[in-house]
């Protein structure tokens, strides 16, 4: 799997206003998700729901995912820092 291709898969799984994916050896990636879906929901809900996103990807051909994940809001106050 490329970074591209989990960059795909987040988008189309999940609604999202911006994805962001890092990795070069097919296993390990970093990513960074903003979702209007993560809206209310604790980070550990947050990256349930990118889990579920990529379904058994997870643990057939994705390794290592670390995410920062954040709601819109969240996002904006991030870029203003």
């Amino acid at each position: 799997m490329t970074a591209d291709e989990l960059r795909s898969t987040i988008m189309n799984e999940l609604l999202c206003d911006h994805v962001d994916v890092l990795g070069d050896d097919g296993q390990h990636f970093e990513a960074v998700i903003v979702s209007p879906k993560f809206t209310g929901k604790s980070m550990i809900q947050q990256h349930q729901l990118v889990y579920l996103a990529l379904g058994d990807r997870m643990r057939e051909e994705i390794h290592a995912l670390s995410m920062h994940t954040f709601t819109p809001d969240a996002w904006v106050q991030s870029a203003m820092k």
